[in-house]
């Protein structure tokens, strides 16, 4: 079947236009972090944000003006969540993972590895993507808090930005 009825599609066209112009106005007012993946929390509500739009979208059962509650809750939660972070540090350790080294001065940390659950084949694939072409060129591989991994090159002078970095 390609359609149940006409007046589902124009509720769908009439819902779709609402419910993006919505969401857009809430991503504004929420700020940058928004979107943001700083965290596995900015992913997740990024990911409930695109799942709640697909779900006022198709959903027959869900009104708009519940999904347009649904953004600016997600937004507000977000929001709050971050604000307690930088106010509270045991509220930030308990929402945020620290980044972690997994390699350095060019020497893998096997233990790193393991409890990050992250192989040295995924590490030196970043290595490569970095432009480095040897380990020992490598001053340090950082699993940071958003998943995503940070390659500094071997450098003569001491680290200054992994001081929140966990060994």
């Amino acid at each position: 079947m390609v359609f149940d009825n006409i007046q589902g599609l124009l509720r769908v066209l009439l819902i779709s236009a609402l419910a993006y112009a919505w969401l857009v106005v809430v991503l504004r007012l929420a700020g940058k972090r928004a979107l943001s993946k700083l965290n596995a929390f900015d992913l997740v509500v990024t990911v409930a944000l695109g799942s709640t739009l697909a779900t006022v979208l198709l959903s027959k059962d869900i009104a708009f003006l519940e999904g347009a509650l649904a953004f600016c809750m997600l937004a507000l939660l977000q929001w709050l969540v971050a604000r307690l972070s930088v106010r509270s540090a045991w509220f930030s350790d308990l929402v945020r993972s620290r980044p972690r080294l997994l390699v350095e001065d060019g020497a893998f940390r096997p233990d790193a590895l393991r409890d990050e659950r992250v192989t040295r084949d995924e590490v030196e694939a970043a290595i490569r993507k970095s432009g480095i072409g040897r380990i020992e060129d490598v001053g340090a591989v950082v699993l940071e808090s958003d998943g995503s991994l940070s390659v500094l090159a071997r450098s003569d002078r001491a680290y200054t930005v992994l001081g929140s970095v966990a060994r």
